[in-house]
């Protein structure tokens, strides 16, 4: 496999052309979904198996775990901020930075599928509540120097799940 296969198992998020309530829907599947695909994919393995990597260069599996909270934690807020705020600046971090520390290193994963779970639900039911125009508010991430609508958002966060799962599965079933 190349390294960008490797990278981008699942390919790269493309925005589709259509974007209506059956998108959406299936999207929010996809989070919902998520946290339980990742404790089944997850849960018999070692700790010498969750500190592989899984490419050249990458995090290890456990770092993968950690990494989806942090990013969806963020994702959360943001959302939460464009529905709440007109066209808010949302504060970008540093997900190379986070993965580095102690506990995302060497820390149990539990702690994360548990923290992708009650997230996952809460973030669940908020988007339930949205009407199909609410994803076209917007926030400004300086990062990107662009504003990023909540329904590419919606796609690229549910992309995001499936694509570190896919590092997950792959890695696990080589």
């Amino acid at each position: 496999m190349d390294l960008e296969q490797l990278k981008y198992p699942i390919g790269q998020f493309v925005m589709p052309d259509i974007f209506d309530q059956k998108q959406i829907d299936a999207w929010i599947s996809d989070i919902e979904a998520l946290p339980g695909q990742i404790k089944k994919a997850t849960e018999n393995l070692t700790d010498e198996e969750l500190d592989q990597t899984y490419r050249p260069g990458g995090w290890t599996l456990r770092q993968v775990v950690h990494h989806v909270p942090d990013s969806h934690i963020n994702a959360y807020i943001r959302f939460k901020q464009a529905i709440t705020e007109d066209v808010p600046v949302i504060r970008p971090y540093f997900e190379e930075r986070w993965a580095e520390t102690e506990e995302a290193r060497s820390g149990d994963i539990k702690l994360s599928i548990e923290l992708l779970t009650g997230l996952h639900q809460r973030w669940v039911a908020f988007l339930k509540t949205l009407k199909i125009e609410d994803y076209q508010r917007k926030y400004i991430h300086p990062a990107q120097n662009k504003e990023l609508t909540l329904a590419n958002m919606l796609g690229m966060y549910a992309w995001h799940g499936k694509h570190h799962l896919a590092h997950l599965t792959n890695t696990i079933n080589k």
